[in-house]
């Protein structure tokens, strides 16, 4: 039986076994930066984004991404439409039509939902669990991340010397760089922060605070089973969803805002719209006859 993955950080780094079904294999352009000298050991945030961009326009090209009036789309947009920009980054935002539970951030402010995660987080839930990955853009550790398995993948190929710059770099190590960015997991200081930061971007904007403790409930619950021990094995590095629940929990207590969520209705359909019939009002006109006397 297919088991699911949960991805909560900077490209996958994955809470399950199942294969990652959206690959990176980047293309002539991104070769064609890195030939032209892309810095190695100072990739600078704009590499970083540069990078990025070829890996998630690729991304896209392989998943099936919801439409401008998918319903998915359609829910994204309304959630996120005013949150595209924040203090020295801009987002964009896309639906994967996938049932897996996941979801991404890329260092060119790219967000990518997957509809498994949207099929089981109501609207605040989502919020909080997306807020999340915006502050890792945030805090650069969307950049962080791409630096550290290009140097590494660079060096373990021996194309790196002890020049700062890369003179060339083939397809297949760029392929191997997608692969460490797959496998790459964040801190527990970048987890940390990229919670709070979630539990801010809620409170400033006026938002259920109590749903962050709820996601985290949510993929506790789904850690749970026969995947626990890969999950402990592959998150060794990261706070344990239960203990980050009880930290949103406490944040909220320590504002006086807490209060037990209740999670709301998901609704990943279209909108109804009503019609409105329009009934024409028929005049008769009497015809009156005169006689004549």
């Amino acid at each position: 039986m297919k088991k699911k993955f949960i991805v909560l950080g900077v490209l996958f780094a994955t809470f399950g076994i199942t294969s990652v079904n959206a690959q990176i294999n980047f293309g002539e352009k991104a070769i064609g930066a890195v030939q032209k000298g892309v810095a190695g050991f100072t990739l600078s945030n704009a590499d970083a984004a540069a990078l990025s961009k070829e890996a998630v326009v690729k991304l896209d090209a392989e998943n099936e991404v919801a439409g401008p009036t998918d319903p998915y789309t359609l829910r994204l947009n309304r959630l996120f439409g005013k949150h595209t920009a924040g203090e020295g980054y801009t987002l964009n935002y896309k639906v994967y039509k996938v049932k897996d539970v996941n979801a991404f951030a890329t260092a060119d402010g790219s967000v990518r939902v997957y509809s498994g995660l949207m099929d089981i987080m109501d609207d605040n839930e989502l919020l909080a669990v997306i807020g999340h990955e915006i502050g890792h853009v945030a805090n650069n550790d969307s950049r962080d991340a791409m630096r550290a398995a290009y140097q590494k993948e660079a060096l373990i190929d021996g194309v790196a010397s002890q020049s700062t710059k890369i003179s060339a770099v083939t397809d297949s190590q760029l392929g191997k760089i997608g692969s460490a960015l797959i496998d790459s997991k964040h801190s527990r200081k970048q987890e940390a922060e990229a919670d709070l930061f979630s539990y801010d971007f809620m409170k400033k904007n006026g938002y259920n605070v109590n749903a962050e403790e709820s996601a985290f409930r949510i993929l506790a619950k789904m850690s749970e089973g026969a995947e626990a021990s890969f999950i402990e094995k592959m998150m060794s590095s990261h706070p344990d969803s239960k203990q980050r629940a009880e930290d949103a929990k406490a944040r909220a207590e320590k504002d006086g805002m807490y209060k037990p969520y209740v999670q709301q209705k998901i609704v990943n359909t279209a909108p109804v719209v009503t019609k409105t019939t329009t009934t024409k009002k028929t005049t008769t006109t009497k015809k009156t006859t005169t006689k004549k006397k």
